[in-house]
């Protein structure tokens, strides 16, 4: 056994520290230290995005990231809000008529995320992990485009220091809207907002094990608090209270309005969790468990809903940190859940002094990183399809908005599926010159047995000297009305040509639903039915 593998199995409750080793204790502290350096002021920035609080980022920081902590599959994986479930917020609560300066914003905002965590509970408890994981990559990809370009654009009003904002009301009304206030630039807020940024982009690129977020953000502040900043027309945030979050009850009265937003929240923050799980697990860790990460992240939602979260899921930065500084279990997501608590409690004054065109460069500089022009040049030397549909989704995103984006790259993601499952495959085997041997080599349901067995007739028509086909269907783990009916009407569309049709390998499940109908009694009564398809073609030479 590796030393790094768990001598214990892992139960439910906290399965990260299962067979947990005395020398993990302090990378595991050092990597919560890290991860909190970055994912704290990087919550409270993208809760900027939705126009909420910035203390709504932080409390995102506690609940949720406590609850994955205790139920999460995950190792190393940082559980809070992201750019792009930021962004679908945003969106959501505008199209739903949420104005964010209302009191309605944060019981909106509760329900969302409620609704955002019962929508993944329920895909647990119906174990569809695997078939959302279906959605291809280059709908992510689209969507992470589309997310970056529209929350780039709607941070120009914060960086340029104007007086309009149209955060959250789409790419192209947020661009024109950034340029008509081109009048109001503040010279002092736009140099802050460059120097910010260059710095981040510098220590991303030169020194990446930098909190470069904790350095930026203190930077803010110590200029805001001794340079005399605010005086000259740099807007700070608004005041944060101290104190933990309180529990807060659901505003239901705009449900119908969020639930489609929510859905689409539910399924990029599955997305991203796995997808951030599967990147930063070791060799030497347990896989990752679709539906485990759909009941810890959907239970980190419900819990954080109730005390003012925005939706949660696995962010890549804040989870890559945690890992380069070495962290082994959840024990470090625990050591930032504390550190959170701490800023909650005693430095709301001083977060105070944070202006807001350095949160402004904080998302920009996150959400620039979405829009992956490399990668996407690479999918188109290699995979054109791939890359049209991560073109088309990002343009439905930046044009329609982000959640037709997501609903879009959903369906088209659906009807590719579809169209692979849907192609016949059978495989031929001439046993010998007057008997087929044909496997389906796929399941048969209603959408593709028309097109498996027109084939079979097609191949049978190109083998004018085949007496008998031998029907392999030990791949038809379930079989159906419809399929059974087809197959029976195959069975005299060849019996008219003078081939005998014979069925083998049909499992036991199938088969004991086929064994009900009169076709298979029928089948079965005269020799047609077989274990295998040995079986049959040994029976056929027999009776010759």
């Amino acid at each position: 056994m590796s030393p790094e593998a768990p001598s214990a199995r892992a139960g439910w409750l906290v399965p990260s520290l299962a067979g947990y080793q005395r020398a993990w204790v302090v990378p595991d502290v050092l990597g919560g230290l890290s991860a909190g350096a970055v994912v704290i002021p990087q919550a409270m920035a993208y809760a900027t995005i939705a126009h909420l609080p910035v203390q709504v980022g932080l409390y995102t920081c506690i609940v949720p990231m406590l609850v994955y902590a205790l139920l999460g599959g995950s190792r190393a994986m940082s559980v809070s809000t992201t750019s792009t479930i930021a962004t679908l917020t945003a969106t959501t609560l505008v199209s739903a008529g949420v104005a964010a300066s209302s009191e309605d914003a944060l019981g909106s905002l509760v329900t969302l995320t409620l609704l955002t965590g019962s929508i993944l509970l329920l895909a647990r408890l119906l174990r569809l992990g695997t078939l959302v994981e279906n959605i291809s990559k280059a709908t992510v990809l689209g969507v992470k485009i589309g997310v970056g370009a529209t929350v780039a654009v709607g941070q120009l009003p914060a960086i340029l220091g104007e007086t309009s904002t149209f955060s959250g009301h789409g790419f192209f009304r947020s661009l024109v809207g950034a340029g008509d206030a081109l009048d109001t630039v503040n010279v002092p807020t736009l140099w802050l907002s460059l120097g910010s940024i260059a710095v981040l982009i510098l220590l991303n690129r030169y020194a990446p094990r930098t909190p470069g977020t904790l350095l930026v953000v203190l930077a803010g502040v110590c200029l805001a608090t001794w340079t005399g900043l605010p005086e000259r027309g740099v807007a700070l945030i608004d005041p944060v209270p101290s104190g933990l979050p309180l529990p807060t009850l659901p505003d239901l009265h705009l449900l119908p309005q969020l639930l489609g937003g929510a859905l689409a929240i539910a399924i990029m923050a599955f997305l991203e969790s796995a997808a951030v799980a599967r990147a930063i697990r070791r060799t030497t860790e347990p896989p990752v468990d679709a539906d485990q990460e759909l009941r810890a992240v959907g239970a980190a939602n419900v819990a954080g809903a109730l005390f003012t979260a925005m939706p949660a899921a696995g962010g890549f930065s804040q989870s890559a940190v945690n890992q380069r500084a070495g962290a082994r279990t959840q024990l470090s997501t625990l050591v930032t859940v504390v550190l959170a608590i701490l800023v909650a409690l005693f430095l709301g004054p001083v977060v105070s002094q944070l202006p807001q065109a350095t949160l402004a460069a904080l998302v920009f500089v996150a959400v620039i990183g979405l829009i992956d022009l490399p990668e996407l040049a690479r999918w188109a030397r290699i995979s054109p399809m791939d890359f049209w549909v991560a073109v088309g989704v990002a343009l439905v995103g930046l044009t329609i908005g982000l959640l037709a984006a997501v609903a879009v790259g959903v369906a088209v993601t659906l009807a590719l599926v579809l169209r692979e499952l849907n192609q016949p495959r059978i495989i031929t085997e001439q046993a010998e010159q007057q008997v087929l041997v044909l496997t389906v080599a796929q399941g048969l349901y209603t959408a593709n047995v028309r097109g498996n067995l027109a084939a079979v007739e097609e191949i049978v028509s190109a083998t004018p000297l085949a007496r008998a086909v031998v029907l392999d269907l030990s791949r038809v783990e379930a079989i159906s009305i419809t399929v059974l009916d087809a197959l029976a009407e195959l069975d005299r569309h060849l019996s008219g040509r003078g081939v005998v049709l014979h069925v083998a390998g049909l499992p036991a499940r199938a088969a004991a639903v086929a064994e009900r109908t009169e076709w298979h009694q029928q089948l079965a009564a005269h020799g047609r039915v077989h274990p295998t398809a040995a079986d049959g073609v040994a029976a056929i030479s027999t009776r010759d």
